[in-house]
């Protein structure tokens, strides 16, 4: 079996991944190979070059991510031209390494984490699709927490985001992420349990 692994920025998606994997599934992580395919060379890094120029670049070469984020987040534009150059080339390697995995261990669960699945339009490449979910409030103050970020700056890291109650309404397997992380492990178990994967 596979699944679609969503939720919304700072909900806990790789808290419940990492529980997964703990509990033998095999995870292709989009964030990971949204890295990858950005590495100095390859196709997709000089595209985004082209199209918001060389002071996105360390000196080195190497992609500056957090220059990068101050460029597009908050500008719709800019987010989704930069979306349009990256996910073919994520899509393409994900695709690959779910194949292997499914080739290779038939009886486990693959689970493919992608933040932005709903909004890249996946969803329906998966059996199930599982989302991590906690309020917007929650968000927001993990964010600020987490990153050390404005409220200004948070909210707007959500926008550039599929609203997280429309993600919950459209899930199949709902994971609630707001209490402890013993309610959390509760309920990726009974999940497991249910499919016959534990």
């Amino acid at each position: 079996m596979n699944i679609g692994l969503t939720g919304g920025i700072a909900c806990g998606k790789s808290t419940v991944s990492n529980m997964l994997v703990q509990r033998g599934a095999m995870l292709v992580d989009a964030d990971r190979i949204a890295r990858e395919v950005v590495e100095p060379g390859m196709p997709a890094l000089d595209k985004i070059v082209d199209r918001f120029g060389k002071e996105i670049l360390f000196p080195d070469g190497t992609l500056n991510r957090k220059k990068l984020g101050e460029t597009v987040f908050g500008n719709a534009e800019a987010l989704k031209d930069l979306q349009n150059l990256l996910h073919p080339s994520i899509r393409a390697l994900m695709r690959e390494r779910m194949e292997q995995y499914e080739n290779l261990y038939p009886d486990k669960l693959v689970v493919a984490d992608i933040p932005l699945l709903y909004e890249s339009g996946l969803e329906a490449e998966y059996e199930a699709v599982m989302v991590v979910y906690v309020p917007r409030a929650v968000q927001l103050e993990r964010l600020m927490l987490r990153d050390g970020m404005t409220l200004q700056a948070a909210e707007q890291r959500l926008q550039a985001q599929m609203d997280i109650e429309l993600k919950k309404e459209r899930a199949d397997i709902v994971i609630d992420n707001q209490g402890d992380l013993i309610l959390t492990e509760g309920q990726v178990d009974r999940f497991l349990r249910e499919r016959g994967l534990l």
